[in-house]
């Protein structure tokens, strides 16, 4: 088991910074998933620490061993990393068990440990014969981890694997590959854009903008006390709404709202996420109008608009008591709320 560290690495392509000093530590034996949208350097992180991509500043190191930085940088071959790509990249002219067998010695090509890997990723043996383009989407996915798992690498990098799935097969996909990778007792990043991916996969999330890590933290600190608005606004639906914060009250649109932690008087944002806003229960005397309502079966997000021309609010309805487009409701909201001066 290995532990990864990255501190002070950067990258530029000509006049681009694509990474920006990042200091991150993904702990032996978890999984981090490294959040934000197309361009914010995700991938660049990803190929430094791979190898194929040499950092400019900075140290990357598997548990003691520095790979990169200190006048030196490791060749992939030489890291020990198992690499997924978004794509799988299987080869269409060998069947499973020689895709899987690739990435092993000569030595042990023959040996017992694709059909190991096969059933680590939750795939029976028989499948070793089948050939990529007899497999779905989802077991394309689980070979191509297969692979990287087999020769036991120091750090496993999954860079957007699920991208090409629809839903509903990404979900069960991500559950499978997620189960493989604590089995295998891997250090594992995953690169990704989606937030339910990385909030439900992950031990670590590592959110990134314009090249540099701007928070990284456990999932449930990550959306319930983000740094900043923008990480706030980029993880997970938010309203933010202005306030005048004082001796710990928030006056806002949606009415007086305790604040959480220690916040000085003053204007602010506050944030406030969709479970937090209740429809008609309690003392509400906020009113609104319900402008659309998104039904999910065993909920709906129901999008407000406080009257008569106040902020516009999303809130989640329980699927048993989802309110018509087009009514008046009273709103209240489940404090205390974060505030960003």
């Amino acid at each position: 088991m290995t532990r990864l560290e990255l501190r002070g690495v950067s990258k530029s392509f000509t006049d681009v910074r694509a990474v920006a000093a990042v200091d991150l530590t993904v702990p032996h034996d978890s999984v981090t998933a490294v959040l934000g949208p197309s361009g914010c350097g995700k991938t660049t992180l990803l190929r430094l620490i791979a190898g194929f991509v040499v950092p400019e500043a900075g140290t990357i190191r598997f548990g003691d061993v520095v790979v990169a930085g200190d006048g030196r940088a490791l060749p992939p071959q030489q890291r020990k990393v198992g690499y997924v790509p978004q794509e799988g990249a299987l080869f269409p002219h060998l069947d499973v068990a020689a895709n899987i067998a690739f990435g092993l010695p000569r030595s042990q090509r023959r040996s017992a440990r694709v059909g190991e890997v096969l059933d680590l990723v939750e795939l029976p043996a028989a499948f070793g014969s089948r050939y990529p383009h007899q497999l779905s989407g989802g077991q394309q996915q689980r070979v191509a981890l297969a692979r990287a798992l087999a020769p036991e690498p120091s750090v496993v990098l999954l860079d957007e694997p699920f991208s090409s799935l629809d839903a509903s097969l990404r979900a069960s996909t991500g559950r499978a590959v997620l189960r493989a990778l604590r089995v295998a007792h891997a250090t594992a990043v995953l690169v990704t854009h989606d937030q339910d991916e990385a909030l439900s996969l992950a031990d670590q999330v590592a959110v990134m903008r314009e090249g540099k890590v701007v928070q990284a933290a456990t999932p449930r600190e990550i959306y319930r006390s983000p740094v900043d608005a923008g990480v706030a606004r980029f993880v997970g639906g938010a309203a933010m709404l202005p306030a005048a914060v004082r001796a710990g009250v928030a006056s806002t649109a949606l009415g007086e709202l305790p604040v959480a932690g220690d916040v000085g008087d003053g204007a602010a944002e506050v944030l406030v996420r969709p479970e937090q806003v209740l429809i008609g229960a309690g003392a509400a005397t906020v009113k609104a109008r319900v402008d659309e309502v998104a039904y999910y079966g065993h909920d709906a997000s129901v999008t407000l608009t406080v009257l008569p021309d106040g902020p516009v609010v999303v809130a989640r309805a329980g699927g048993l008591d989802v309110p018509e487009v087009g009514a008046t409701v009273t709103v209240s909201v489940a404090g205390p709320v974060v505030v960003f001066p």
